[in-house]
């Protein structure tokens, strides 16, 4: 007779239930987080997370020689573990709160969910079918589990790979306005989101792989090395995304997300009879913009934005971005990013270095951590700082 909580506890199922239970705490972890800190990203990533432990579920009981009991199998082969369609759109949607903490979660976008309620559908019907209607097995004849079915894992792979692609658009969008918006890029580069997809991606590797060596997913116990490469991963992506940290940016600006480019960019306008006058008018902004940052030197506040320097003066944004794109050639992260990198040169051509730290000198300029600065002084400059105090022998 079977005991109620029977589980055999080898090595391969030991390791799967402790990743299991692993993913369900940084769930609920995560969860909690997010509603005491009101962070939506952080309750995308526990149910994206939640999802991840709940795939190795049907692995970690065929291990544990759940299925090999009757009574066992016939009650897992009713509940869908595997919600392919539902890790692709989670994925989507952790990205953008991620990267735009006034994102909205719209009526519309209930629609990337649909093929996910669509199979949720369908194993209620495999389930009053066979268990409450024949009480006996019609879609479950052939005694596999349903979840497992290559048509359904050929399509969640489908749908994993295109929410990834849609992810990783999103982010490339977001980050082309973030360089024309702030001064502050490299601090909001988002190493985090593009670790989380490479993670992402080497799981849709690692599928594609198994359906190559295991087509028919037939004696899965053969291919514990798969599941042990899922588990890694889904520790990884729970651990870094719990105690990742970033900067927040600016909020999106919706005609980002239509494909509209970032403000201020050139957005195709009509020929205009006048343009010997535009660019007249362009070539004064750039003297004004010059002149600010000259005698103002607006670009040693760490955090300046597009918005604070049209501010200063008095314009709008979209104007200083233009000006900034088509007279400078640049955007405006890497624009006031040379102002700064010109501005410790001249200190260290003026023998500061001799009395005050690279660091100490960089963060005078406007740069807010070292990093930023090194990346930024070797772009305008093509060398280091210590390369170039060496090679002009300051």
């Amino acid at each position: 007779m079977d005991h109620l909580l029977y589980f055999d506890y080898n090595q391969k199922s030991s390791v799967l239930l402790i990743a299991f239970f692993h993913a369900i705490l940084f769930s609920f972890l995560l969860w909690r987080k997010g509603i005491r800190e009101n962070r939506k990203h952080s309750k995308w990533l526990a149910a994206f997370i939640l999802l991840g432990g709940l795939y190795l579920c049907p692995f970690m009981c065929g291990y544990g020689g759940w299925y090999s009991k009757k009574s066992y199998r016939e009650f897992l082969f009713f509940i869908p573990f595997q919600q392919l369609f539902l890790l692709g759109p989670v994925f989507f949607f952790y990205v953008k709160t991620r990267l735009n903490r006034d994102s909205i979660f719209t009526r519309k976008d209930t629609l990337h969910f649909l093929p996910a309620i669509a199979y949720l559908a369908y194993s209620l019907i495999v389930f009053i079918t066979d268990k409450l209607l024949l009480e006996e097995f019609y879609f479950y004849a052939d005694g596999r589990d349903k979840d497992l079915a290559f048509w359904y894992q050929m399509a969640g792979l489908i749908s994993m790979l295109f929410y990834l692609l849609l992810s990783l658009r999103h982010y490339l969008r977001y980050r082309q306005m973030v360089l024309q918006e702030v001064s502050y890029a490299d601090e909001i580069a988002f190493k985090w989101i593009q670790h989380f997809a490479i993670a992402f991606s080497l799981i849709l590797m690692l599928r594609v792989l198994f359906f190559i060596l295991n087509p028919e997913w037939g004696q899965f116990g053969s291919k514990y090395w798969y599941y042990l490469c899922f588990s890694t991963l889904l520790l990884y992506i729970s651990i870094t995304g719990y105690s990742a940290t970033v900067k927040t940016a600016v909020s999106l600006d919706a005609q980002l997300l239509l494909g509209l480019g970032p403000p201020g960019a050139d957005r195709g306008r009509e020929a205009d009879p006048e343009e010997a006058e535009e660019a007249r008018a362009l070539r004064e902004w750039r003297a004004k913009i010059t002149r600010l940052l000259e005698t103002e030197e607006v670009y040693r506040n760490p955090n300046l934005t597009l918005t604070d320097l049209a501010r200063s003066l008095d314009t709008n944004r979209n104007i200083v971005s233009r000006v900034i794109n088509q007279e400078f050639g640049m955007n405006f992260n890497d624009f006031v990013n040379e102002k700064r990198a010109a501005a410790v040169i001249v200190k260290l051509k003026n023998g500061e270095h001799h009395t005050n730290t690279l660091l100490g000198i960089a963060l005078d300029c406007g740069f807010n951590s070292k990093t930023t600065f090194n990346r930024a002084f070797k772009k305008h400059t093509g060398s280091t700082p210590r390369q170039f105090i060496a090679q002009n022998k300051l």
